[in-house]
């Protein structure tokens, strides 16, 4: 699934593909939002982890799983 994550006075947005369902996304979303000094961790496909802190978080654009792959891999 392709997550997008636009950060507050950041002109580039974070572009993660991860395993994790849409609910799994929002649930971890809405935890961090709601908790004081949040993170939102979201692992990606690769084992790493996207950490953002919740408080600068623009916006979060959930996509469709396996969207527009392209090549070989």
């Amino acid at each position: 699934m392709e997550v997008r994550i636009g950060i507050q006075n950041v002109q580039r947005e974070l572009m993660v593909e991860t395993s994790m369902s849409q609910h799994d996304v929002e649930a971890a979303l809405t935890a961090a939002v709601a908790a004081d000094d949040g993170v939102f961790i979201l692992p990606d496909e690769k084992g790493g982890k996207v950490l953002v802190p919740a408080d600068k978080i623009a916006y979060v654009e959930v996509g469709a799983l396996d969207s527009r792959r392209v090549g070989f891999g």
